[in-house]
């Protein structure tokens, strides 16, 4: 008897679940006690990639409750690919739905930090602009253009510090968490990603260059989220990164 691929994945996954008939080990009889084996070899190697893409989330529950956890997102979410590095994009949404995880609000956002950080490592390289070229653009070309970022650039926005959170649990020296929503930039200036809290208004001028609008539109977001906006410090911040990969002046 044949088995089909999607019961023998249910079961793989799900150490309640009976063996799947059909099943024989190298000798031709009954898998039995080989394939209880095989299960949780895959649970264990599942849920070991999913703490060292969320370490800061599995640091937050706890361990056994971050085992917990990985078997009920690795059910509701098998593998789609053999390249464990892209496995657990759905981690953020799963958290938000998961009954002993709802009250902690932050949680996915800040598992929403740590894909980012994940992301922008495996994204691919573009060359900066030259960082005189928005001095040498005169102001009504630059306020009409359109700017494009870094494909490993990655941005976060959050009513929460999870910046913060996610620097108290990466670093013994960090400060405690105050709370207050931060945006966050993810940037890759060279091989690994870092995050950065950006200042106030940051956040949307980012985001309204990500939607593709003009750099006065960016401005204008900014400004109104944030009266005290300070477009140098962050323009300093993205071309310290090489964030800024091509100037699109107006026709």
């Amino acid at each position: 008897m044949m088995v089909d691929q999607k019961t023998f994945q249910a079961a793989l996954l799900d150490p309640d679940a009976i063996r799947p008939g059909g099943l024989s080990d190298g000798d031709g009889a009954a898998a039995g006690r080989r394939f209880d084996v095989y299960r949780n070899n895959v649970a264990v190697s599942l849920t070991e990639a999913l703490e060292t893409a969320f370490p800061v989330v599995a640091k937050l529950v706890g361990a056994q409750n971050f085992r917990i956890l990985a078997g009920a997102f690795l059910r509701a979410h098998p593998p789609t690919s053999p390249l464990m590095m892209f496995y657990g994009h759905e981690m953020p949404a799963f958290l938000a739905s998961f009954a002993p995880t709802q009250a902690t609000g932050y949680l996915p956002d800040v598992a929403r930090l740590e894909l980012a950080l994940r992301e922008s490592y495996h994204a691919g390289d573009a060359a900066p602009i030259d960082p005189g070229l928005l001095q040498r653009t005169m102001p009504e070309d630059l306020m009409a253009s359109r700017i494009t970022l870094a494909p490993s650039l990655r941005l976060i926005r959050s009513r929460w510090p999870i910046f913060s959170i996610w620097h108290f649990n990466m670093s013994s020296d960090a400060p405690k968490p105050q709370m207050a929503a931060e945006d966050v930039l993810v940037l890759r200036s060279e091989f690994d990603p870092s995050p950065s809290v950006l200042p106030n208004g940051g956040g949307a001028f980012v985001q309204t260059l990500l939607d593709g609008d003009t750099f006065a539109d960016a401005l204008e977001a900014a400004t109104l989220d944030a009266p005290d906006f300070d477009l140098s410090t962050l323009l300093a911040l993205l071309i310290g990164a090489n964030a800024l990969t091509k100037l699109e002046l107006p026709r």
